[in-house]
């Protein structure tokens, strides 16, 4: 027998009303064990008193005494040869037995006492010294309180006020979690989920959005080997076609020959950086200034470099292998084009560091920006004519920015040509 549900309803439920129901019945222990006892106690001593008086008073022959004290005291007083009284008395019952107690003590004669629920009275039979019974009646009120039985069904009622207002919010948590797992298994069956939209917690919602996001880099991941595969069919194929002609017609020249083979050993050398640009990396503690200048020097000797890097850089845990790789297409990129200047920002906050890398080229038009992403893509007529590359930088950078957990965004840079915007997290 399984004691703990799967579902997280139910659970969630068990969760809340488990410490609940725990503290309710603490609580009522306590009730039960301090006030409850000490107004019934109080209760009881009292009318018990006012009998034994009006006993006395009955013992002392004063009969219009007692009379009078129980129409004051709200007690209905009278004497009986005989009473038909049930079997079995009220002595020993909840509401009575601290009576019995006091009249025990107080009246020292035997009291037999009887209730009548139904009218919420109380009768007790005192014995005189006549060999008569002296019946006192009154409210039951007088010796049991009904707050604590409306005491113990607000503590139910609180509970079920509780699992009413709870239910729907837990309903509510539960499908957003449903849709993601059922939009995950989508996912992971390579379908799309129509109409999924991150719902819920701020919690549902993140992991939602994950989710999706892990789906877009999936997509991009396909996306891409489909393209390299392309590109490399497409890329080597057209110079070993004319390597080929050349040999076979006898009209290959060497320096063509070289051409070409330099030309597949720079695209094969560009497939590789990006195969490289996936592979395992031990994080370890890193400051960019140093690293982006010593990236710009190299790639940008002859263009002008301008800095604006903060006094105390913060240092953070990343494979700078990787960030060197990525950050080197993105200079050596804005080298290229640029015309004279270069200019790197960093900027620090509490939980992102961020790195603009600019240049005064001619830039990247807006409605190709998302396209220069992608793998294998040139757009040499948006930036300069016969710049060669194989159209991997930028998607190297932006691989592995994002598996630091970063973004990168293409813009347009205030010097005239493009902005690269890059975010990381600390």
């Amino acid at each position: 027998m399984r004691l703990i549900p799967r579902s997280f309803l139910w659970r969630t439920v068990l969760m809340v009303l488990v410490p609940l129901i725990i503290a309710q019945v603490i609580v009522a222990n306590v009730f039960f064990g301090n006030h409850w006892t000490r107004v019934h106690a109080t209760m009881a001593r009292s009318l018990s008193g006012e009998i034994a008086t009006m006993v006395n008073l009955m013992d002392a022959g004063e009969t219009s005494a007692t009379t009078t004290m129980g129409r004051d005291t709200g007690i209905n007083f009278s004497v009986n040869q005989k009473l038909n009284r049930p079997e079995n008395n009220d002595n020993n019952a909840r509401e009575t037995g601290m009576l019995a107690a006091e009249l025990s003590a107080k009246v020292k004669r035997p009291a037999t006492i009887y209730m009548d629920k139904g009218k919420r009275l109380v009768f007790v039979d005192v014995p005189t010294k006549d060999g008569q019974i002296a019946t006192f009646a009154t409210s039951l009120y007088r010796i049991y309180s009904t707050s604590t039985d409306v005491f113990i069904l607000w503590l139910i009622g609180s509970i079920l006020i509780v699992l009413i207002l709870i239910s729907p919010f837990v309903i509510i948590h539960t499908r957003s979690i449903r849709r993601i797992a059922k939009a995950a298994s989508n996912f992971g069956r390579g379908l799309d989920a129509p109409g999924f939209v991150p719902s819920g917690s701020k919690e549902i919602r993140e992991a939602a959005i994950a989710m999706i996001k892990m789906k877009e880099r999936l997509n991009r991941y396909n996306r891409t080997r489909t393209d390299m595969l392309n590109a490399v069919s497409h890329d080597l194929k057209a110079p070993l076609a004319r390597m080929r002609l050349g040999i076979e017609t006898d009209d290959a020249a060497k320096n063509d020959l070289l051409h070409d083979i330099d030309r597949m050993a720079e695209m094969i050398n560009g497939y590789l950086a990006f195969a490289r640009g996936e592979m395992p990396e031990i994080e370890q503690t890193t400051e960019l200034p140093a690293m982006l200048i010593r990236i710009a020097r190299d790639a940008a000797g002859d263009k002008k470099i301008e800095t604006d890097f903060p006094d105390a850089p913060v240092q953070f845990y990343a494979r700078p292998m990787a960030l060197a790789r990525a950050f080197g297409n993105i200079i050596e990129n804005a080298a290229r084009y640029a015309k004279k200047k270069i200019k790197i920002t960093e900027k620090d906050s509490e939980e992102q560091v961020e790195i603009i890398i600019e240049d005064d080229g001619h830039g990247i038009p807006d409605d190709k920006k998302s396209e220069a992403l992608r793998p294998f893509v040139r757009l040499d007529e948006s930036r300069g004519n016969k710049t060669g590359g194989t159209g991997l930088g930028l998607s190297i950078a932006q691989t592995a920015f994002e598996n630091h957990g970063g973004q990168m965004f293409l813009e347009d840079s205030d010097l005239g040509g493009l902005r690269v915007r890059i975010i990381l997290p600390l």
